[in-house]
């Protein structure tokens, strides 16, 4: 019965949120539902204890990140550097090379260790306007950009910096460049497959005289200046986020240490306000770096941006209000779920899988699925069963290196189920519905499940790592 519960719970989120139904809402409610089912007696305390104390910590750490990531990709989208350099982008592959020009846009700025959230706000303007002048249907942005970051680069890739890459380096002692041979192979897999699922659904839709749609919701501003920037001064705001976030990422824990402690008053006797900084500094470099790239689109087209900042800056804020809210109640969902004895049991029946590899790829998947977080899932699932992990793969005389890959692919693959909140904050943005573009998100994410499978084919018979 508690398994029942907490399935009836997940099945439910999922189902509000492909029906267009506020998460914001109903997270909580199927939470407390699932509470109320197993315990009525804790739906208050586990309410304030756990699901609004998850929701806010994330939000005080995440917010800013959602904010400076919209202002910033408005910025770009009201000055016309979307438009210029979607304009050189078409003029040197051509129309037909629009969706993969915005994966390798995604890749470049996921792989330089930018924030998925932030991405998405950045890449949007890019793709609404390269989408637009290839007459290539919007409905299928989201699954470009999910395709571009949220996959190989994400945590397939050896060297990325995503928190997906790093999480297991703690429990397996590797690093983020674990596994540099079956992670390329998986990345180029998931790319090259998930290439030709979109081209051919690009492909169906030109057929059938589909083209980019109208009366569509959140459409970039068109341009109003008489003259578009060169690309390369448009360009850069993108490449200073990139390599700032790179340099305050370095220099951060250089200038502050371990940990940082200051005294918020001078009246009274104040408890110092102390921080680790190893949890807060790579926040910290993102929003400094979209600060960066916020005052280079001042400063380079400065009349375009100040004619419009007010009017353009309010609904930029909205969206952000709005997708870090429904992020945050995910987040408390998940912890909900992930403290309620159903879901033990569930951690418990997949311990059961006999294949080492096997174990931890369906075990990873399928809680990072279950909890709607990628980092989230797979940290539950190290947390609870890395020493079983590392004594089997150790009896099998598999490296740690590639218990590493395997977990960090599995968590990016079955977490973007419809509940999850980098999947309704990708909808948000692009000002689309689950039932118009959710099936090209999914397939991708069938792609990106099965890449962990193969990773773990070709080293049973190859042994490379």
């Amino acid at each position: 019965m508690s398994f029942l519960i907490v399935l009836g719970a997940l099945v439910f989120l999922m189902l509000v949120a492909y029906r267009g139904y506020s998460v914001i809402l109903f997270a909580p409610v199927a939470a407390m539902g699932a509470v109320l089912l197993t315990d009525p007696t804790l739906v208050a305390p586990m309410f304030t204890g756990l699901f609004m104390d998850k929701m806010v910590g994330f939000l005080k750490l995440y917010f800013p990140v959602f904010l400076l990531g919209a202002i910033f990709g408005k910025l770009i989208e009201v000055s016309g550097f979307s438009k210029s350099i979607v304009a050189a982008v078409i003029r040197l592959f051509g129309a037909d090379r629009a969706m993969l020009s915005i994966v390798a846009v995604c890749a470049v700025l996921t792989y330089g260790g930018v924030s998925l959230f932030v991405v998405v706000f950045a890449v949007y303007p890019f793709a609404a306007e390269i989408f637009r002048q290839s007459d290539i249907p919007k409905r299928l942005i989201p699954g470009t950009i999910a395709l571009g970051a949220f996959t190989f680069t994400m945590d397939a890739l050896p060297g990325t910096p995503q928190i997906q890459n790093i999480i297991p380096a703690s429990f397996f002692g590797t690093d983020t460049w674990a596994a540099p041979v079956l992670g390329t192979i998986g990345g180029l897999f998931i790319l090259a497959l998930g290439m030709s699922y979109l081209e051919w659904r690009r492909r169906v839709a030109r057929a059938a005289g589909e083209g980019y749609g109208t009366e569509l919701l959140n459409e970039p501003a068109p341009f109003a200046g008489d003259r578009l920037a060169n690309p390369w001064v448009a360009l850069l705001p993108l490449v200073l986020v990139g390599v700032s976030n790179k340099v305050f990422t370095v220099l951060i824990p250089q200038a502050y240490g371990d940990s940082h402690s200051f005294v918020p008053s001078v009246v009274g006797n104040p408890t110092p306000v102390v921080q680790e900084i190893s949890k807060v500094a790579a926040i910290w470099a993102v929003e400094a770096a979209l600060l960066v790239g916020i005052l280079a689109v001042v400063v380079l087209a400065w009349r375009a941006v100040s004619t419009h900042f007010a009017e353009s800056t309010k609904p930029a804020i909205g969206g952000a209000l709005l997708a870090a809210m429904n992020t945050a109640s995910e987040y408390g969902f998940g912890a909900v779920i992930a403290a309620l004895p159903g879901f033990l049991i569930v951690a418990n029946a997949l311990g059961a899988i006999p294949d080492p590899l096997i174990n931890e790829a369906v075990t990873v998947t399928a809680l990072a699925g279950i909890t709607g977080s990628a980092s989230g899932g797979m940290s539950i699932a190290l947390a609870a069963m890395a020493d079983t992990f590392i004594a089997n793969a150790n009896a099998a005389g598999i490296p740690m290196e590639v218990l590493h890959r395997v977990a960090s692919m599995a968590s990016g693959g079955m977490d973007t189920l419809p509940h999850n909140g980098a999947v309704i904050t990708l909808l948000a943005v692009t000002g689309l519905t689950h039932r118009q573009a959710y099936k090209d998100i999914f397939a991708i994410t069938i792609i990106k499940t099965l890449a962990v499978f193969v990773i773990i084919g070709v080293f049973y018979a190859t042994g490379w790592v």
